[in-house]
């Protein structure tokens, strides 16, 4: 399998995966990554962190589809399903093959905070080996969207 690097999805300051305020992510039980707290501003485009096949997409979340044995997830907030897409605009469709650094979507920061929700957005290798995991960008490091954020070995 050969390496897959991962990009930032959204511009903002990388925290480390443990700083979810979501057991789910902060545990790592979906598999291994890390977060970025987005800029906060009224509108944000959110870019395919590396090539591959939209398989889930909620205005909220989507899913990578790599290869037969990797995924890749990101998902825009915490608790933000509630928002039933609003804030959200999904420029995608399930089943679409697309790039990395292609814009799938925008998102307002600034909408999911005026909710009360958290605008951290997990980047996950899906059931990963964390070992196979590498971290590009270090908590604290700010990012632009495409930038380097994880590489799967």
């Amino acid at each position: 399998m050969s390496e897959l690097r991962i990009l930032a999805p959204v511009p903002g300051v990388v925290h480390a995966i443990g700083q979810v305020p979501d057991p789910v992510f902060a545990e790592q039980i979906v598999g291994p990554g890390i977060a970025i707290l987005p800029d906060h501003v009224a509108r944000l485009d959110v870019v395919a962190p590396c090539d591959g096949v939209i398989g889930a997409l909620h205005p909220h979340a989507f899913a990578l589809e790599v290869d037969a044995e990797r995924s890749v997830l990101v998902h825009l907030g915490i608790d933000t399903v509630s928002l039933a897409g609003l804030g959200f605009e999904l420029l995608v469709q399930r089943g679409e093959t697309v790039t990395a650094g292609q814009r799938l979507l925008t998102f307002s920061p600034v909408d999911v905070a005026a909710s009360g929700m958290s605008t951290i957005c997990p980047v996950v290798a899906l059931q990963a080996d964390p070992a196979a995991i590498r971290l590009d960008a270090a908590a604290g490091d700010r990012v632009s969207a495409g930038d380097p954020l994880l590489t799967w070995s």
